[in-house]
């Protein structure tokens, strides 16, 4: 599971409506989910049960807005000390438009500790790369696209780069710690979905998708997809749709125990752990879901 982003564009744009209203869209981390545990889907969109921010989400939505705003400086003042500098005032400002956040430390030395965290990831992007050699096309850059078959996609990239040849390299920032070979299809997951929906804005197939993993030593995957791999991203989309539809229409959200159960914040309302989930809202039982329409195929990550 993405931890730092788990909840992003619940909160961030996906505008999935009230409790129970059917999701008219799709986003990358929504996606993860439903592949993850269709229960924890419905927990995310069908009932919209709060996640308050933890210490790790909260430092993720940190360092995106420094290394964001720190392209808006001219290119010689993008230095390790100018990020540093811009940590407590960017920290301050996300407290002052989120309670959640503003409440997030009891204590001094934890608010401390989370900074220290936040200065090390920062230390571990410039590390990676030299923000005075670029000049970003886009930064947290919306983007939806409307498949053939209807289905929309939609979500923030954080990052978007162009060459004076037009090449696209997609770039997502990670503060979390790089993944164990067996969970890195599932990081790529996410790029290849912006990189369908750009291909699908822009008619041109991204040159490279760039996973920078800030924490540690830090750490850049790279990857180049072609026409096969994003048309098989889109049958995947199509089919992940399909499974989403029947589930609504069904009512069957069956859990998918795996060992990202450890890291869920629902496990007291799960069949697995004792839990009982609460009722559907009563608009997801009369509304379906808008379906894509085609056959169901295999949707493991």
């Amino acid at each position: 599971m993405d931890i730092e982003n788990a909840v992003d564009d619940l909160d961030a744009g996906a505008s999935f409506g009230v409790a129970g209203d059917p999701p008219s869209a799709l986003s990358p981390s929504r996606a993860s989910d439903f592949m993850t545990c269709p229960l924890l889907y419905r927990f995310r969109v069908i009932d919209r049960i709060p996640e308050p921010p933890t210490p790790a989400t909260a430092r993720g939505t940190l360092v995106h807005a420094v290394l964001e705003r720190l392209f808006d400086r001219p290119a010689a003042e993008r230095t390790p000390a100018a990020a540093a500098g811009m940590l407590e005032p960017e920290w301050t400002r996300l407290c002052d438009g989120d309670a959640g956040l503003a409440e997030l430390f009891g204590e001094e030395a934890e608010r401390e500790q989370f900074i220290a965290d936040a200065h090390a990831a920062l230390a571990g992007y410039f590390r990676l790369e030299d923000p005075r050699r670029l000049e970003p096309a886009e930064r947290e850059w919306y983007v939806e696209a409307e498949l053939p078959s209807g289905l929309r996609l939609r979500g923030y990239v954080d990052r978007l780069d162009v060459s004076t040849a037009g090449d696209i390299r997609v770039v997502d920032y990670k503060t979390g710690k790089v993944p164990l070979a067996a969970y890195e299809a599932s990081a790529l997951f996410q790029m290849k979905f912006y990189a369908l929906v750009i291909w699908r804005l822009r008619g041109v197939i991204p040159r490279v998708l760039q996973l920078m993993y800030l924490s540690g030593d830090g750490e850049v995957l790279r990857y180049s997809p072609d026409e096969a791999d994003l048309r098989a991203t889109e049958r995947k989309l199509e089919a992940l749709w399909a499974a989403i539809s029947r589930a609504r229409e069904t009512g069957d959200w069956r859990p998918r125990p795996s060992r990202l159960c450890d890291w869920c914040r629902h496990k007291a309302l799960c069949p697995e752990f004792g839990g009982t989930p609460p009722p559907l809202p009563e608009r997801a039982l009369s509304r379906p879901a808008p379906a894509a329409g085609i056959a169901a195929t295999a949707l493991e990550p």
